[in-house]
């Protein structure tokens, strides 16, 4: 057998042994993960030959990016925890009440629409750390709540922080090569001192975000049949197609300003514009009832009957020992403005900090910022963190600021805190495994055996055994990337000059299958362990890695092989 197709199964072996365990034998990712993490150091050291002090920076930068990615889990618990006391949770829940009652509209709104825009503004998660507790705040059960938030993590995520997937990981993967540039300057680029300019990021976006709107068109509807189908009392796929039209009217609603946005503005907009105009558009609609069914309004069964899998740790007493006075633990009435006005805050901060334009991002970026290049010795392991540029800080910011202005007793701040604690606590334990896992596969470059790194290995197997059809599977590799990744910009920057140079070896535009690079990568969010764990916590839910990944598996597999038909379409015959 060809070496090329054995390396590629062993770099395949770690993930094979996730999904095998996960998925296959329903064990939880805290068991699992230790499990795939060993294999992959075994491999790494005794295969690849990678140095054991490459191998331990890896790991430690791994551990490092688990505590941020659990200070976010436990920032968006305390906000949640902390409206929960207030009493301003329950408004919430009584005003998407009078939008419609009907769960599947309100799934469409939170999840897709509103999600849509913190992806825009914030990316790297964040959309499940806002939505998934909001959803579990409405009373929709907690397992029905991370499905619903990790489903919607695939047409948002090409240009989730303000671009970032495509200006920093597209950017940094094509970065300084020679047929990049020559490509470019061939297509009416002005290169200076060998940079790819904006206009080209600008080309490939619109050609991104086109191939995104096309796929992103049935995705509220995987939703609301995926949610009737698992979470229903009849357990039908048909209770959510019914709603066909207003799922594809919201669909349209965010992916047309989408569209519109990236091929004018560029790829910094698209998510946070398009999110935000269809937030308006269908809103407005539902309030209005326009293709809003008016009878038979679907509910999730009553809560005596939900399958105890279902159910999170989270506490639903809201507004207890909130109190008007020290001896009342009757909860005052908050309006809907102050009960909102904490998202509100998080959004117009997530914005604020990570719009350059307005001087904010420099500076909470460098305020307390710890940086280590060059770990141990190695040459590209860096660490970085930038604590209060992290969502979890503008979190914990506006959780300390509704303490205030919603007046909730201390005792019942401190009980929050507790909840929040404990809750975060309970999912450290997969995250301390998965994400060093990650780090050590993408890091097994410059081992003593001589071969590539192991996601370019695998990525090389497979495109070997495509040839001219490799269209068909590069929106697979990204996804792959993004699987272990847990990140549409760490796939794009693995894997982005692999699919240039498969492109133009098989004499296709490389740009479109740089394009369906991005739009895989987006898509393999859906089911990317790291973010299962981070969105289970912030629900209350543990264990239960499997059952996520088969209900969001699907929506992966069609949006991943849809796009490869459309790029092998448009290079085929366009």
């Amino acid at each position: 057998m060809d070496p090329k197709f054995i390396l590629a199964f062993l770099a395949f072996l770690p993930i094979l042994i996730v999904g095998f365990l996960l998925v296959g034998l329903r064990i939880p990712a805290s068991r699992a993960m230790p499990a795939a993490f060993i294999s992959v150091v075994l491999i790494a050291a005794f295969v690849w030959k990678v140095p054991y002090v490459q191998i331990s920076a890896a790991t430690v930068n791994g551990l490092v990016i688990a505590v941020t990615l659990l200070f976010i889990i436990f920032g968006a618990i305390l906000l949640l925890e902390t409206l929960r006391a207030s009493g301003g949770l329950k408004t919430i829940r009584d005003g998407f009440t009078s939008i419609s009652p009907d769960r599947r509209i309100q799934v469409i709104i939170i999840a897709w629409l509103f999600g849509s825009f913190i992806e825009g503004a914030a990316g790297f998660g964040t959309p499940a750390a806002v939505a998934v507790p909001l959803l579990v705040g409405l009373r929709f059960p907690p397992l029905a709540a991370v499905v619903a938030g990790m489903m919607i993590q695939c047409t948002p995520v090409s240009f989730g922080a303000l671009g970032t997937p495509i200006l920093v990981g597209v950017s940094k993967g094509l970065a300084g090569d020679p047929s990049v540039i020559e490509y470019a300057k061939s297509i009416g680029h002005e290169v200076i001192d060998n940079q790819l300019p904006t206009s080209f990021f600008a080309m490939l976006g619109t050609k991104v975000a086109i191939m995104h709107a096309i796929m992103g068109t049935l995705v509220p509807l995987f939703v609301v049949a995926t949610m009737t189908r698992f979470f229903g009392e009849k357990k039908s796929f048909g209770e959510g197609l019914k709603i066909w039209k207003f799922a594809i009217f919201a669909s349209l609603a965010m992916t047309i300003p989408y569209v519109l946005v990236a091929i004018f503005l560029g790829p910094e907009f698209p998510s946070l514009i398009g999110g935000l105009v269809g937030l308006m558009i269908v809103t407005t609609a539902a309030r209005f009832e326009f293709l809003v069914p008016t009878q038979n309004h679907w509910e999730f069964p009553s809560e005596n009957k939900w399958d105890s899998e279902w159910m999170g740790c989270t506490n639903d007493d809201e507004g207890v020992d909130r109190g008007a006075s020290k001896d009342s633990k009757i909860p005052l009435k908050i309006n809907p403005l102050m009960a909102w006005l904490p998202y509100i805050l998080v959004a117009v901060l997530l914005v604020a900090t990570r719009l350059p334009e307005l001087g904010i991002k420099p500076l909470v970026q460098k305020i307390g910022a710890i940086e280590v290049k060059n770990l141990f010795g190695t040459e590209n392991i860096h660490i970085k963190v930038q604590p209060l540029y992290l969502p979890g800080s503008i979190f914990i910011a506006v959780s300390l600021v509704t303490f205030l202005l919603h007046r909730i007793r201390p005792v019942a701040y401190k009980a929050a805190w507790i909840r929040t604690i404990k809750t975060t606590t309970s999912a450290s334990f997969a995250l301390i495994f998965t994400v060093p896992l990650v780090q050590v596969f993408i890091h097994t470059d410059g081992g003593s055996a001589g071969y590539e790194k192991m996601p370019i290995a695998l990525a090389e197997g497979i495109s070997a055994l495509a040839g001219p059809a490799w269209p068909l599977f590069s929106p697979l590799v990204g996804g792959f990337g993004a699987f272990v990744a847990g990140s549409n910009t760490i796939s794009n920057m693995m894997f982005s000059l692999f699919q240039f140079g498969v492109g133009e070896q098989i004499g296709v535009d490389p740009s479109w299958i740089v394009a369906s690079q991005a739009v895989g990568g987006a898509a393999g969010n859906t089911i990317c362990v790291h973010n299962v764990v981070a969105a289970s916590a912030v629900a209350g839910i543990y264990g239960r890695e499997g059952q996520i990944i088969r209900k969001t598996l699907p929506l992966f597999l069609y949006y991943a092989i849809g796009a490869g038909i459309i790029c092998w379409l448009i290079v085929t015959f366009g």
